[in-house]
């Protein structure tokens, strides 16, 4: 991994993180821990799809990079809602 690549997996992940806190509302465990689930996410999706030997090729180009974003947000996601289902809060 590239030093660039690794940046925006920590930004995409942070992003994915926030987003997961906005989704997983009243269920979540805090928006700075659901920052570093999301950056730990991306990490998670990244070998996700290299073990499932998934290759996105959406965008072409300039535009390839969205691609990582995209596995990245993914990983995020699933790791959050997994998160969210063992830790969940009984009301």
């Amino acid at each position: 991994m590239t030093p660039t690549e690794i940046i925006t997996l920590i930004v995409v992940g942070a992003l994915a993180g926030w987003l997961g806190s906005l989704l997983f509302k009243g269920k979540g465990m805090g928006l700075i821990v659901n920052f570093i689930v999301g950056i730990v996410g991306c990490f998670f999706g990244g070998w996700l799809f290299d073990v499932l030997n998934i290759s996105l090729k959406i965008f072409r180009g300039d535009w390839k990079w969205l691609n990582a974003v995209i596995i990245g947000a993914i990983g995020a996601f699933i790791l959050l809602f997994v998160i969210n289902l063992i830790f969940k809060k009984k009301k």
